[in-house]
């Protein structure tokens, strides 16, 4: 079958425990730091899905790599590639489907409850709420067409399904080890930034495998039900010329 691709666009931010999810599905992956010089496909159709990650970088920001991600998450769309994206790449999503991402007043940084509609708990093993981890300044509107997932008390856009496409404004990818480099890398954020809204390092890593848990639980519902729509079909050879 054709390959998963992964965008990845932080050292910090990589696939965590998706990753773990797609290999015990048996998926071929493909993963492309775009912020580091790797271009990104115009076409879609050469992968089962598209996967988009968090970035530090906004979607509003002028950069050649985020015109062309949006250029690859069209042709998905057209081709219906199911595409999936955690926080930047949502905000991505959104604004392909011709929603706007705006910069909230307050940052978003820690861990929080959200509630799940009622129209998206198939998605979330019919869970009511969930536990998730957040790091954004910006969020997206809802798209048109789309139906709302998630929404929490920071934010009323968590998340959205757009047919086979879901977009998360949050992290249920995290480990522990890619939240502990997180925490290392934006330590002076988390310093600065203290109020309501942003959680200490200390408050973000304590209770880790008890947190963890929680997340995977909902984590594994909604990314089993992606891959369900991805196209396992094998791919044709080609025929060789006589």
């Amino acid at each position: 079958m054709r390959p998963v691709l992964i965008l990845q666009h932080e050292p910090a931010q990589g696939p965590g425990f998706l990753l773990q999810c797609l290999r015990e599905h048996g998926l071929p992956l493909e993963l492309l730091r775009p912020d580091l010089g790797d271009r990104p496909p115009a076409y879609a159709g050469d992968f089962s899905g598209v996967v988009l990650l968090g970035s530090d970088h906004s979607v509003r920001d002028r950069l050649p790599w985020i015109d062309r991600e949006r250029l690859l998450l069209a042709n998905a769309l057209r081709l219906g590639r199911p595409v999936l994206g955690h926080c930047f790449g949502a905000q991505q999503l959104a604004r392909t489907l011709g929603a706007t991402v705006n910069r909230n007043p307050r940052p978003d940084i820690g861990w929080r409850e959200l509630w799940v509609t009622p129209a998206a708990r198939h998605l979330f093993d019919g869970q009511e709420r969930l536990l998730s981890f957040n790091w954004h300044h910006d969020s997206f509107q809802m798209p048109p067409g789309a139906t709302r997932t998630l929404f929490g008390l920071h934010g009323l856009n968590k998340g959205f399904a757009f047919g086979p496409h879901l977009g998360l404004q949050s992290h249920l990818e995290v480990t522990d080890e890619g939240l502990r480099q997180w925490c290392a890398h934006g330590r002076a954020e988390l310093a600065t930034g203290q109020g309501p809204t942003v959680q200490s390092e200390q408050d973000i890593l304590s209770d880790l495998p008890e947190r963890l848990a929680r997340v995977r639980r909902a984590a594994r519902a909604l990314y089993h039900h992606w891959i369900g729509h991805l196209d396992r079909r094998p791919v044709a050879a080609r025929p060789r010329a006589a």
